[in-house]
């Protein structure tokens, strides 16, 4: 394992350094060669540093800034205002070779807005999307992006998103041939929009890509493609609607509705505790899947969850660290040369 410097956000999400901080000294904690800079008011994040051990001090570099940028802040506004906030200096870090990688909770439009200025974007791509792993019921992952970086894309857009997509896929899930799939509303080929239709002849044209036509909202878990294509309008609502759908299923499971219906509907539910492929899928814990990357820029940028808890913020620490050590922006790059 190589020696790696990131540039963390401490200030972004719904928590700021009561999260960040501790996710932090546990991402230092479980990666001996892993080094941080962070970023944020040092008024808070000092109390949260005290009596640690002199290797993770070590490892530890706190640059204090009293500006961030808000989870609710206007993009425009937020982008107009950013210097010395935060978030851009984390960004900042990386463009300067300071660090190999950023990582935030924060406002993800800006975030997205800073990243393309400064970083720019990989030769050949002309937006970067957000990508992310999702547990698949059988017990791997499937890679999906865009999950709200671009809400409206042409044809060409989303043929680019399966390119780094597929190479993405084939890096992280160790996979040679991975599956495509567009995100429609139907799997006939005269369904959806005409940029999704376009888009289909575009991936089916390309012989190096394994395309297997459109997927329907339905199969997004049941690892029928590896890499799931969508724009960022749909594919954000399919995530967010899936989130929703998992953390009401446990309500109810735990028996947290004052439904009276749903109540006696869900104790069969219950018995299934007791079986075998019910206890592998009761081990999917959704904090391990914390963290989008915004794919297609220079260097890596993770997004984690703005409501992520410690242990999913470390999570997206460690996601940025593995892509940044398996240099996928460069992975993807040659992919493309190669591939286009």
């Amino acid at each position: 394992m190589s020696r790696l410097t990131l540039a963390l956000d401490v200030m972004g999400g719904d928590f700021g350094p009561r999260v960040t901080i501790p996710a932090s000294i546990l991402a230092l904690q479980r990666d001996p060669q892993l080094s941080l800079i962070l970023f944020g008011d040092s008024t808070q994040i000092s109390p949260y540093l005290s009596d640690l051990p002199s290797d993770i001090q070590q490892r530890l570099q706190l640059n204090h800034c009293s500006r961030y940028i808000a989870n609710d802040q206007d993009v425009t506004s937020a982008l107009r205002h950013s210097k010395g906030s935060s978030m851009r200096l984390a960004i900042e870090a990386v463009q300067q070779g300071n660090a190999q990688g950023a990582v935030s909770g924060g406002n993800t439009g800006a975030l997205m807005g800073l990243a393309k200025v400064l970083l720019q974007p990989l030769q050949g791509i002309a937006r970067p999307a957000l990508v992310a792993s999702l547990p698949t019921m059988d017990g791997g992952k499937t890679i999906m992006l865009d999950l709200g970086a671009n809400l409206e894309c042409d044809a060409q857009n989303l043929y680019q998103f399966a390119l780094m997509g597929n190479i993405f896929a084939q890096n992280q899930l160790d996979l040679v041939f991975p599956r495509i799939a567009l995100l429609n509303i139907g799997v006939e080929a005269i369904k959806g929009r005409q940029a999704i239709r376009e888009a289909a002849t575009l991936l089916a044209q390309n012989t190096e890509l394994n395309y297997c036509g459109f997927i329907e909202g339905n199969q997004l878990l049941n690892g029928v493609a590896d890499v799931i294509i969508s724009d960022g309008f749909s594919g954000n609502i399919a995530l967010k609607t899936l989130e929703g759908a998992a953390n009401n299923l446990i309500s109810l499971l735990k028996g947290k509705t004052k439904n009276s219906i749903l109540k006696p509907l869900f104790k069969g539910l219950m018995r299934l505790l007791l079986n075998d492929r019910y206890q592998r899928l009761k081990r999917i814990n959704p904090d391990a899947y914390n963290g989008a990357s915004l794919l297609g820029l220079t260097a890596v940028v993770v997004k984690s969850h703005g409501g992520a808890n410690t242990e999913a913020f470390a999570n997206a620490i460690a996601d940025a660290a593995t892509q940044a050590r398996q240099q996928i922006p460069q992975q993807i790059l040659a992919g493309l040369q190669r591939i286009t």
